[in-house]
């Protein structure tokens, strides 16, 4: 069995979420959703299972951050620059806020940030092929 990850992140509003995930591309497997969860498929290994906030508090005693709060960053690596910014644009006009942190433009590399409507942070980036094989440049390690 190939590993996978599963994000899971407590939302205010389901359906909102889910919209706001479907426009970025990410799609919904109706068999891991209800109405109080839904799975939000990225890749063959990667999923995004949002929890309303009753459920989440089924997993966990701990508190949930509010919208301000810097927790974790969520990178998403994308297939060129054009998919980064597209994927940063579609998040602004679905609700969420871009560039919540500077742009990353490295040349070899280039990351963007956005945060959707429950302030979690996604990270698109980019990485020329070539720089994953061997490493970034000198230039940039220093």
């Amino acid at each position: 069995m190939n590993r996978m990850i599963f994000v899971n992140l407590p939302v205010v509003d389901l359906g909102k979420s889910m919209r706001f995930y479907e426009a970025l591309g990410f799609v919904n497997e109706p068999k891991f959703s209800d109405e109080t969860a839904a799975c939000m498929v990225w890749s063959e290994n990667i999923f995004v299972m949002i929890l309303t906030h009753p459920k989440w508090a089924t997993f966990t005693d701990r508190p949930i951050p509010d919208t301000g709060s810097s927790e974790v960053a969520l990178c998403l690596s994308c297939e060129s620059r054009d998919e980064v910014n597209a994927m940063a644009e579609a998040a602004g006009k679905a609700g969420g806020i871009i560039d919540v942190n500077p742009v990353q433009e490295h040349g070899f590399m280039m990351s963007r940030s956005f945060a959707d409507p429950d302030g979690h942070v996604w990270e698109p980036m980019w990485m020329d092929p070539a720089a994953a094989e061997s490493g970034p440049p000198a230039e940039a390690a220093a």
